[in-house]
């Protein structure tokens, strides 16, 4: 019995360059084939002279011809399909189009100061043969590609092939199997598509071999490295993510660049401080341009939660409207101050300045020493900056003004030694991980705190803000009354928070 159950998939098969377009007359069950024009597509892959999209596993191509109808396309390494980062190409572009703004703004961080230009080409040559059977019923469609691949640039590397593409409609399987055997015939085997594929093995860069002076396996310095080139690409992975508008971006970016920089600080007898001086300078300028795009957020978010939270009779006036128009001038301000400082010379410098410390960097003789001694040794030091910190913090005789500063240098100092612990980890084991959650409570609070300081800061603008407009504040100083009370208690509660964070049993390890 022949099954005519009605399936749609396609298959491909591959011969060598020149291989002419199967047999296709007489074939069982056809009544009609139908030959499409011949059209050429073109896909044109654009890179840096090194190739450092197809590094980062960024694709940026430009498709001629087709279905396609000359479009740029920018895949990323994160992205997904519903996300089309499409752009058409202008119809005075010329043979070598300029990348469209909105695309090289996207990949800025990652080509910096190279220019991006056609690294490597894929053309076919197409001929499309559409099968037919009885009432015109569409059975087969058989696709022909002349393929032919080149790179270019310095290197050119040329590579041809014949591709046909039988994508099945209503046909049976016998028309499949002699169809099949008729591809065979003309020297067509089995195969994936393999253009785009192989395309992005040629331009894809052998990995870098970074260079260290880090002393045997299981040292301080290759330890510390390694955490260090982990948060070198998120920090990269992030910069794309703030660049497109990635939910918490700024965040992120954030954190990435503090990790690298409380390692820099924490660990600084491994390294020439005269390479990571600088380094650690520009992360914190990088934070601090960062900070008031992610305050905004953090403030907007807490603000807007307060308020809903109120009552109906203690909402008075249009306070969620204010609050609104507010933050949406100051987000949109701070979001472009970000981006800004993103394009300017002193991140490309400190972004060089990294590349160039993770490939050759100094290491001390220190660096040398067995990670599992040396590593917990230097988290102690950090430790100890803690310590201090608290200790003014929690002080119920030291003024108020020097508690609230103590209360901040405590958690930039928590947040220092959750990353050094971060980078001790992999040695330490148990030990470290249980330290770095028992901080857990004690740094929320100590981070908490810190949010009704600002949090307060902007209350206090926005209740100030509504009467020359005619509004009323109250709901707004209602806010501000809670967050004081609530910094009150948590400077009530961090003794005893600290008391279980800073126990023997938890930091016996720190040595």
């Amino acid at each position: 019995m022949t099954d005519t159950t009605t399936r749609t998939w396609n298959r491909t098969y591959r011969g060598p360059a020149g291989t002419g377009a199967p047999r296709l007359a007489a074939l069982l069950g056809v009544h009609r084939d139908e030959a499409t024009p011949q059209q050429v597509l073109e896909t044109e892959r654009f890179d840096t002279d090194d190739h450092r999209l197809s590094a980062a596993d960024i694709r940026l191509t430009l498709h001629r011809g087709g279905e396609e109808q000359d479009q740029w396309h920018l895949d990323l390494p994160d992205g997904d399909e519903a996300e089309q980062l499409r752009v058409p190409l202008a119809p005075d572009a010329g043979a070598t189009p300029e990348v469209p703004a909105e695309l090289q703004e996207l990949i800025r961080g990652v080509v910096r100061d190279r220019a991006v230009r056609p690294a490597g080409r894929i053309r076919r040559v197409r001929t499309e043969t559409r099968l037919h059977g009885d009432a015109d019923r569409l059975l087969a469609v058989v696709v022909h590609d002349d393929v032919t691949l080149a790179t270019l640039g310095r290197a050119t590397e040329v590579e041809a092939w014949t591709e046909v593409e039988l994508h099945r409609a209503e046909a049976d399987n016998a028309l499949i199997t002699e169809l099949e055997n008729r591809f065979a015939e003309s020297g067509l085997r089995p195969a994936a598509p393999a253009a785009e594929e192989e395309l992005e093995r040629l331009l894809r860069p052998a990995p870098k071999v970074r260079k260290r002076r880090s002393g045997p396996r299981g040292s301080a310095g290759a330890v510390l490295l390694d955490y260090l080139a982990a948060q070198a690409d998120r920090l990269a992975a992030e910069e794309l993510r703030v660049r497109r508008g990635g939910p918490d971006s700024v965040h992120q970016l954030r954190v990435a660049s503090r990790r690298m920089r409380s390692a820099l600080q924490a660990y600084r007898p491994l390294l020439d401080r005269r390479r990571t001086d600088p380094i650690v300078d520009g992360l914190r300028e990088l934070g601090q341009e960062l900070a008031p795009a992610r305050d905004a957020e953090v403030l907007h978010e807490r603000i807007s939660d307060g308020l809903a939270g109120l009552p109906p009779e203690l909402l008075l006036g249009p306070a969620q409207a204010q609050m609104t128009r507010h933050f949406a001038r100051v987000e949109a301000e701070a979001t472009a101050a970000v981006l800004t400082a993103l394009d300017g010379e002193r991140y490309a410098t400190l972004r060089t300045a990294i590349d160039a410390l993770l490939e050759r960097p100094l290491l001390t003789k220190r660096a040398a020493r067995p990670a599992r001694k040396e590593l917990p040794a230097l988290v102690a030091r950090t430790a100890k900056r803690l310590e201090d910190a608290v200790g003014i913090a929690t002080d119920p005789a030291a003024p108020a003004d020097h508690r609230d500063t103590a209360v901040h240098t405590a958690r930039k100092a928590g947040k220092r030694l959750r990353y050094a612990t971060e980078v001790a980890e992999s040695v330490a084991g148990k030990d470290a991980k249980r330290f770095a959650k028992s901080l857990k409570g004690f740094q929320s609070a100590l981070g908490e705190h810190q949010d009704t300081v600002v949090a307060r800061e902007a209350l206090r603008e926005l209740g100030s803000l509504a009467h020359p407009a005619g509004e009323n504040g109250f709901s707004f100083g209602l806010l501000y009354g809670r967050d004081a009370a609530r910094a009150e208690q948590i400077e009530r509660e961090l003794p005893e928070l600290w008391a279980t964070a800073w126990s023997r049993r938890n930091r016996r390890w720190l040595r």
